[in-house]
């Protein structure tokens, strides 16, 4: 009777149902197909861009390194929210987004409108469902925000580069720079172990591309990333440890 009105607090009796399992595999076909779509266009305008086919593997392989590390963080955090969330709610959001902060704020925040709590007694299906439905709604508007955004910014960057070309080789690097600086000072207010964390990360990573450049070892530009944030991990145990 409680299951049928959504009162239960068995959670996992929603949260596991076959309807989401169908959907989280339409999510990640739809994310298949897009990236061979992506990888086909690159192959197209390669040689437009004068980028070998050598050029285009590394590329690929930079961007699959790079992932590792970002990723792991990912599947720890996802782990952690399968109690709370089940295996296909944690995949369709967390796997697919990524942003952990968000979903875990946003599920939060829909249930203490209802005057419930995450993982309390009061965490019914019927929260559940509503907790859900603020997690995705979010990423939908991010979605379409993409799809709406995306051509204003082609239509400005056609602009300047009639303007001058040289800008736009700029801006992106500049873009990016300024992203994850952003992301990175964040963190320095929260704790002294997070500023270790920043300054062995960047160390490391510096001496990469140090060595990269020195002694002409492409490769670690490549694996730069994942070595920098292993080595954070690592100095941020010991240091905690200690």
């Amino acid at each position: 009777m409680n299951i049928a009105s959504g009162a239960s607090t068995n959670i996992m009796a929603v949260a596991n149902s076959p309807v989401l399992w169908v959907a989280v595999a339409g999510i990640f076909a739809i994310i298949v197909v897009q990236s061979a779509i992506y990888i086909t266009a690159v192959r197209k305008v390669a040689p437009v861009a004068d980028m070998s086919p050598e050029d285009m593997k590394v590329s690929f392989r930079s961007g699959a390194v790079s992932a590792i590390g970002p990723s792991l963080a990912v599947c720890l955090v996802a782990i952690a929210l399968l109690a709370l969330f089940g295996t296909p709610a944690v995949l369709a959001r967390i796997g697919l987004i990524g942003s952990a902060a968000y979903d875990v704020s946003a599920a939060s925040i829909a249930a203490d409108s209802v005057g419930a709590k995450l993982g309390a007694d009061s965490y019914t299906q019927n929260v559940f469902v509503v907790a859900f439905f603020a997690m995705s709604i979010g990423g939908v508007m991010w979605m379409l925000s993409a799809l709406i955004v995306t051509p204003l910014l082609k239509r400005g960057d056609a602009k300047i580069r009639t303007v001058n070309p040289a800008l736009m080789a700029v801006v992106p690097s500049a873009a990016l720079i300024g992203a994850f600086a952003s992301l990175g000072f964040q963190e320095l207010t929260k704790s002294s172990y997070h500023i270790v964390a920043f300054a062995a990360s960047a160390a490391a990573m510096g001496l990469c591309l140090f060595v990269a450049r020195r002694f002409g070892k492409g490769w670690l530009r490549e694996w730069g990333l994942g070595i920098s944030i292993l080595v954070a991990l690592t100095v941020t145990y010991l240091t905690t440890t200690s």
